[in-house]
């Protein structure tokens, strides 16, 4: 049988222990708090008014914004050699810091060898903070590291306000070990705005930087 004492030491000890974790519990909300994206805040504090004097909108909630970035790598080779499927899942994951999502074939081609239900690629859609830390990332350090670089063209808007770009080679981003690099592989990058016209959308890119050639979007 315990004693009195003993029970009461055991009582204070729980005490205590119930009290230092209260005080750590601030200073672990404290370490979850992110620094804000510099594009993200760039868009609110220069984008958004420029914008608004632009097009005459009435409300803030008229100005055209950047809802989701999809990412979209194909490796028809994989029905041959699965392994260059996962190669490419792990170069996507470290391109986007986010887990990719397998995609498979809808339809059956016999000359391709390509039956129903095969993976043949891999695609990520990245929104908020993440949306906006890879933009960062592919405007200021992988497009200048693409090869005979002239600028993107301003004829891939889809009518909507949307654009799309290909890439031939995922080296082009920093996360890649060259060295480590199975096959060279391309993706297509698409940028999905709430832009109502091309124009509108063409100013929003131009605003966080995109470098187009020249001006050939029609309102």
């Amino acid at each position: 049988m315990a004693s009195k004492q003993d029970r009461k030491d055991k009582t204070e000890q729980k005490s205590k222990k119930g009290q230092e974790g209260g005080k750590s519990a601030p200073a672990a909300e404290e370490k979850k708090e992110r620094v804000p994206c510099r594009l993200q805040l760039i868009y609110k504090k220069d984008i958004v008014p420029s914008l608004m004097k632009k097009f005459d909108y009435k409300s803030v909630m008229e100005v055209p914004k950047l809802v989701k970035v999809t990412i979209n790598f194909g490796v028809g080779d994989a029905v041959s050699d699965p392994k260059l499927l996962e190669e490419a899942i792990k170069d996507l994951e470290a391109i986007t810091g986010q887990k990719p999502s397998v995609r498979k074939s809808k339809k059956a081609i016999s000359n391709f060898k390509l039956r129903q239900g095969i993976n043949i690629g891999a695609m990520v859609t990245l929104r908020k903070e993440n949306m906006y830390e890879f933009l960062d990332r592919f405007i200021n350090i992988a497009l200048p590291r693409v090869r005979d670089f002239r600028g993107l063209s301003d004829k891939s808007f889809d009518g909507r306000g949307n654009y799309t770009i290909g890439i031939k080679e995922q080296i082009i981003f920093p996360e890649i070990n060259v060295d480590k690099v199975v096959k060279i592989l391309g993706m297509d990058i698409s940028f999905v705005t709430t832009a109502k016209t091309d124009n509108e959308a063409f100013e929003l890119f131009t605003a966080f930087g995109f470098p187009f050639r020249k001006k050939e979007v029609r309102a």
